[in-house]
Formats: structure tokens, sequence, C-alpha cells
């Protein structure tokens, strides 16, 4: 019985291995658009995250105490340099400088008699017609005289001092915020800071670059302070713009004002300040911009949609179209035989057009575009639609070629 059973079972085995094993159907091509990498000039910015900055800015703060009597500014607004902002209750330093001045009138008339008594002593004393003493005190007594009055001058300047600092004026040209003290209040010396004024034309934009860009930025500040300029390139003033947090242009062009005078180690960066005609005041400190570096290469470069790119591990790749030939692995060891990669069902073995993926380094995104810094060559064929369904060595076909 077992050995009827045995030969059934080798039956079966025979009559399994001796069947034709039919191959899987061939992965028909992966439809693509393809276009021919041509080199251009490109005109794009580099863009920098900024800040818009005063050029100068101070506090007001008081240096005399008493009440505030007068707030004579509208908040927010543009004011002149000497123009009248403050006042503090001034009736107290008025009379100081009154008392002071009336102080010094009485010193002026003391010195005058002391000299008038000296002068008089003095002659006495040439003609041997006084003491001695009395000649001597007459002299001290002068010179009493004359630095009391000195002193009563001192006192009228402090006084007329406080009496100035009781107005507080605007030390410069520029837009005052809004007032950090109330009619009544109490202003403290050297305490109470009543408002902030900052300069608003020009306006300073700062940002920070790559310790890499350096040498670009300080050529261009070397031409930029030449007195002499070629007419026929571009002025550097015109390099940079800036957009605005809507992200309009700002009509007015700036230059560089400052490079800063040592790089952060920590973060490998160096802050650049460029300075912009503000005349209409749309620049306020503070404000959070995009300052844009007209690019100045001038050879040809690769440009290819960003649709095109393919993101890896943060690293970037293109499908390049090649035609070809092609073997499978297991083609490639059965040499000589007629089956082609019966075990993954894709025939590639035999001309064709065929996707391979190549790293590239990019640069500035231009628009739907970008620029391929390397890894790509002029004439190369790239995949610009389709590029999700492919993988290295993938078979594709198009019906049009760029």
């Amino acid at each position: 019985m077992n050995k009827i059973a045995l030969s059934m079972v080798l039956i079966s085995c025979l009559a399994l291995f001796s069947c034709e094993q039919k191959p899987l159907p061939p992965i028909p091509p992966t439809p693509v658009n393809l276009q021919t990498v041509t080199t251009q000039r490109v005109l794009y910015y580099d863009k920098y995250p900024s800040t818009t900055q005063a050029l100068s800015q101070v506090n007001l703060i008081a240096q005399v105490q008493g009440y505030i009597t007068a707030v004579l500014f509208k908040e927010g607004t543009h004011i002149k340099k000497g123009q009248e902002l403050y006042e503090i209750d001034k009736r107290l330093y008025l009379a100081n400088y009154d008392a002071a001045a009336a102080n010094l009138k009485v010193a002026q008339g003391n010195t005058e008699q002391a000299k008038q008594d000296a002068d008089r002593y003095t002659y006495l004393n040439s003609q041997n017609a006084v003491a001695k003493q009395v000649y001597d005190h007459a002299i001290i007594a002068l010179k009493n005289a004359e630095n009391a009055e000195q002193s009563a001058k001192e006192a009228l300047k402090t006084a007329k001092t406080n009496l100035t600092y009781s107005t507080i004026y605007a030390p410069f040209d520029g837009t005052i915020g809004f007032s950090l003290v109330k009619l009544g209040d109490m202003a403290n010396v050297g305490q109470t800071v009543l408002n902030t004024i900052s300069t608003d034309d020009p306006m300073a934009v700062d940002f920070l670059i790559n310790e890499k860009q350096l040498a670009a930025f300080e050529k261009i500040e070397k031409i930029n302070s030449q007195k002499s300029k070629v007419k026929s390139q571009e002025e550097p003033d015109s390099l940079f713009t800036i957009l605005l947090p809507d992200n309009s242009l700002y009509p007015y062009p700036g230059k560089i004002s400052v490079i800063d005078r040592a790089v952060d180690p920590q973060t490998g960066t160096i802050r650049i300040r460029l300075v912009f005609p503000n005349p209409d005041y749309v620049l306020k400190a503070g404000m959070s911009c995009i300052v844009r570096v007209h690019n100045q290469e001038q050879t040809p470069q690769i440009l290819i949609p960003s649709k095109a790119l393919v993101e890896q591990m943060g690293e970037y790749f293109v499908f390049v179209a090649k035609d070809t030939v092609l073997e499978s692995a297991d083609s490639t060891q059965k040499k000589g035989s007629d089956e082609t990669n019966k075990g993954s069902g894709e025939t590639k073995k035999g001309p064709g057009l065929f996707a391979f993926q190549k790293k590239v380094i990019t640069g500035q995104t231009v628009g739907a575009n970008v620029i391929i810094k390397s890894g790509i060559n002029e004439g190369d064929r790239v995949v610009v639609d389709g590029v999700q369904s492919l993988h290295d060595g993938s078979r594709i076909s198009t019906g049009s070629k760029k």
C-alpha cells in the first residue's frame, strides 16, 4: 500500500514539473514628459529676512521734578528738532531763576563797592596815609566780593538750566511714540521716561548673511564707496531692494551702510546694515521685511522646473532619460537564454528609453523653476512629469520630447 502511495506522489511531481511555466506579463513603460536641459542667463534675487531699525533712538527722561502740565504734540507723528513736547510745572524753577538773578545783581553791587574801597585804600596806602591792615582788609574784601559774584553767576546758570529742563524739546527730527505720562503725572529726576523718539529718514535695515558670503558683500561695499563708477555697469545701490510685510516692493533702493565688526562664532553669520530713504515715512522701526539682493552672476546657468526634483533625506535628485540596453539580474545569470526576468515580470532586455536617478545640487528658486548648480549637464533630458511613479532604471515612454 505504501509503495502505491509513493508511486502516485512521484507521478504527480513529474507531471507538475513537466508543465511549462508561463511568464508574467511585462510591466508597460511609464508615460512621462521630458525637457532638454539648456543654460541661460538668469535674473533672480537672493532673499534674506530682515528688520528695520532707526539710525538714532532716544528715551526722553525728566531732568527736573514736577507735575506734567502740558503735552504739546500728537502721538505717533513726525516732529522737528527743537519742537516743544512736554512742560513740567515751572513755577518753582522760574522763581528760583528770578531769585538767582536778583542775588547776582546784589553780588555785582557788592563787588563794585568793594572795588571802590580797594582803589581808595590802594591810593592812600601809596601815600602812607592809611594803616596797612585797613588796606589789606580792603583788598581781601574785593576778592571775596568777586568770588561771591562768580558764585551768584553759577547759581543763575543752574536756575536757568533747571528752568530750561522744565520744557522738553525734541533732540532731532524723527517720529515720537505713545506718551508714557499724562497731564498731572509726577515726573521724577532721572527715573521717569516720558516718551521715545527715533529717526525716520533714512531708515536702517539689518539682516544676517553666512560668513561665506562676506567677501561678496565687502566687494559691493568697496564699489559703493568709490567716487567714480562705470556707467555701463549697474549701480551698486540698485542691488538692494526690500519687500514690505504685505509683500509689496518698496519703491526706493538701498545701499550698504555698515558691515558688523565680527562673525558670530556660534552661528557663522555676520550682520549687514543697509540704509534706505524714507521720505514718506512708510518704514517704521521694528518692521519685518525681506531684503532682496540682485544676483550678479553673469554666466549662463541650468534652470529646470521645480516639479522635476525628488527630495530624499534632505538631498535632491532628478530622473535623466537615456536610450540604452538593460539586462536584469536574472537574464545576466542566464546569458544565452531567451527567458527574460521571470522573477520580476519586467522585461528590461533589449533597446528602450529608461530613467536614471541623478543627485543634483540646487541653487536659488526662480518662480516655478530652480537653478541646478551641479549633477546634470546641458543637453540631458530630464523627466518633468510623472516622477512620482519612477525608480532608478524605470522604463519610460513619451509622446513628445522638448
